[in-house]
């Protein structure tokens, strides 16, 4: 075995799709090291992960869990991410700080497409991977047949590392690849019992055990050499090699189990023990040099009465309570069993800790005592969808905005602020429970209620003909009166042209201070046309006009426009304008055949499909589609993609929109 001693404190980051169980993967890792007496459960909410209220609510997990134990005198960091899709920017920020990922997933060829975006984000980052295929004991599905359905989505060649031991109901132990030796799994113990190689199980593992060597041997020119002079290399050498090669992110070994009945754990944590990479493969993969305390933070929480805490893997160095970090003093230091905080004085390198009172520090800053290092941080995800937000209490918007700020710093892939074209305050997330779990952490944790509505969709108008319109304001009421006369043009213009204004008076019939008052009546009134929307790519020419010495001024003629203006534009053939939205959406190819049917029924067009590039067995699907039809699409399309399919859009044009449906959209607007 190989007994590599490791130079400091570790950290596994636990992944997985939604319902894999990594969070019952923690409790039984805890348990196994003695950290907790005993295991806690979904069922009972007593489980060191998934303690907040709103995990608690939904029984799963809708942050980061960070538990630090001992396990055979080192020190381990596990941080169990959310499964959900909609919070993956906890798992992709954890992962990019961990020494080693596992990934945790079921035993079913069927839902092995769930795992491709966590798989493709890990081969992205050169970030070193296991998997673990959990439930074991109620799973009806294959290892060998799920193997082959991850090997088709994965980058990496995965490798065996062990193969179940089948009795009549079920499987009832695993035999070690490298080893060679067989365990029986214990009912509710972490600890196996050894026993004899069935002879039954002789053939197969043999047979594995030659794929584990050839898969290796791939990597590995002296190995290959042996192996084709039937030389086998001893126990310790495939170790050393394995440890080599998870270090530099070659292969994926892949272990199963049961988190539930603590079945195959204790191999998977011998494995991340044994061969792990260290604190240096991170400062690797970031870009950092050692010089002096270094620390990554990955999360940061707002706790009521505790204040801001920043999580951070210290990378090199020692970080010391009263210390001064980018320019900011820490102010408490912590590490964490899931909710419970216990204070320290200092971090050594590898360690996670939590940093108190660094106000200024952001997820993904780089803290060092000169404030200067930086990392290549990944951008937050892109909004998908979108929920028109307010107080329900008057008052509280200024609680509201500095408490979304606090959200945001928890979770950059959150986001809010006004909508230019309709004015409504907007909160953007990454689904629909993505944002309902934001306004209860709003409610829990800050006592502010919300309403959330469905956002409106910025419509506009426009005009099909010209029209040369005249209007005169006359008003007498004693002293001076009131006089301006007008002559406008209006025409249409091309898409996308906006507004112009411009005029050709001459002779002075409308005097040059007067004209700027005649541009802001036009403009006033095309913020509602004649259909209840934004006037748009419309030329207005002021041709000719009159003025009263006495009685003309800015307002007169301010008015004058305005009315030129509602008198002119219902005989210019108004029209409602949609915006049309580019949206590129990905896809695994089996799912792809129902694109048709996703975009027709959204009055969409499609403009061409092709493979993703750099994703195996994705499409990317290129198709436009009206705004109106955007709000819920993300919800739709990860239905009928087992929850992975995600798209990027942005705004391409205003279109034509007329009837029955617009007719809909404009009684409403004025209705309203």
């Amino acid at each position: 075995m190989n007994t590599k001693t490791p130079s400091g404190p570790r950290v596994a980051a636990l992944v997985g799709p939604y319902t894999s169980g990594k969070t019952s993967l923690l409790e039984s890792i805890l348990n196994h090291a003695g950290t907790i007496p005993r295991k806690g459960t979904v069922k009972e909410a007593n489980m060191v992960g998934d303690a907040n209220r709103e995990a608690t609510a939904r029984q799963m997990s809708t942050e980061i869990n960070v538990a630090t134990c001992e396990y055979l005198d080192e020190t381990w960091t596990f941080l169990d991410c959310p499964g959900s899709v909609e919070l993956s920017q906890d798992r992709l920020n954890a992962t990019l700080i961990a020494d080693t990922t596992v990934v945790v997933c079921e035993a079913d060829p069927d839902k092995a497409v769930t795992v491709a975006p966590i798989l493709k984000h890990l081969e992205e980052h050169n970030i070193p991977h296991m998997l673990f295929i959990n439930k074991m004991d109620v799973s009806e599905g294959s290892v060998r047949a799920t193997l082959e359905a991850l090997q088709d989505i994965s980058g990496r060649p995965l490798v065996l590392r062990e193969i179940p031991i089948r009795d009549n109901d079920g499987i009832s132990g695993h035999i070690d690849l490298v080893s060679e030796r067989a365990f029986e799994w214990q009912e509710g113990a972490a600890h196996s019992k050894l026993m004899e190689l069935p002879d039954v199980a002789k053939d197969d593992e043999e047979l594995a055990r030659t794929e584990l060597l050839e898969s290796l041997a791939d990597f590995d020119d002296d190995l290959l050499e042996n192996l084709l002079e039937d030389i086998i290399p001893s126990t310790d050498e495939i170790y050393a090699t394995l440890t080599n090669d998870l270090r530099n992110d070659l292969i994926v070994p892949v272990f199963f189990g049961s988190a539930e009945e603590d079945s195959g754990v204790t191999r998977l944590m011998k494995a991340l023990r044994h061969e792990s990479p260290e604190v240096d493969s991170v400062m690797d993969r970031l870009g950092l040099e050692a010089s002096g305390p270094t620390a990554q933070v990955f999360k940061t929480v707002h706790l009521e009465h505790v204040g801001k805490l920043s999580y951070a893997r210290v990378l090199s160095g020692e970080i010391k309570d009263g210390m001064t970090l980018n320019g900011n003093r820490v102010s408490g230091i912590n590490k964490a069993l899931g909710q419970k905080l216990d204070k320290v004085g200092a971090a050594s390198a590898g360690e996670i800790v939590s940093l108190g009172r660094m106000d200024d520090i952001a997820t993904g800053a780089t803290l060092t005592e000169a404030g200067s290092a930086s990392t290549d941080w990944p951008a937050p995800l892109s909004p998908l969808f979108a929920q028109t937000i307010h107080a329900e209490k008057q008052g509280d918007d200024v609680k509201l905005s500095g408490a979304l700020a606090k959200m945001v710093e928890e979770d950059p892939s959150l986001s809010f602020g006004p909508d230019t074209d309709t004015g409504e305050f907007l909160l953007w997330g990454q689904g629909e429970m993505h944002l309902m779990i934001a306004i209860d952490k709003l409610r829990n944790r800050f006592n502010l209620g919300l309403v959330s509505e469905r956002p409106q969709v910025p419509y506009k108008e426009t005009i099909r003909k010209p029209v040369s319109q005249h209007a005169r304001h006359k008003k007498q009421s004693g002293g001076h009166g009131e006089f301006g006369d007008v002559h406008l043009d209006i025409k249409p213009l091309p898409r996308g042209s906006g507004f112009q204004f411009d005029d050709s008076i001459t002779g002075g019939v409308v005097p040059k201070q007067y004209i700027p008052a005649v541009e802001h009546g036009v403009m006033e009134f095309m913020a509602r046309g004649p259909l209840g929307f934004p006037v748009v790519d419309v030329s207005v020419t002021l041709t000719d006009g009159q003025f009263h010495a006495v009685d003309s001024s800015d307002m007169a003629f301010k008015k004058a426009a305005q009315q030129a203006m509602r008198e002119g534009l219902p005989s210019c053939n108004p029209v409602l304008l949609e915006p049309i939205f580019d949206v590129t959406i990905a896809l695994p190819n089996t799912f792809t055949s129902g694109i048709q049917r996703l975009v027709s029924g959204r009055r969409g067009q499609i403009l061409g499909f092709d493979a993703k590039d750099g994703w195996l067995g994705w499409d990317e699907v290129k198709v436009q589609l009206p705004q109106s039809e955007m709000h819920d699409l993300i919800i739709e399309l990860r239905s009928m993609t087992q929850g992975v399919g995600t798209y990027e859009w942005a705004f391409d044009h205003l279109q034509e929109f007329s009837g029955k449906d617009a007719d809909k959209v404009i009684k409403a607007r004025n209705d309203g």
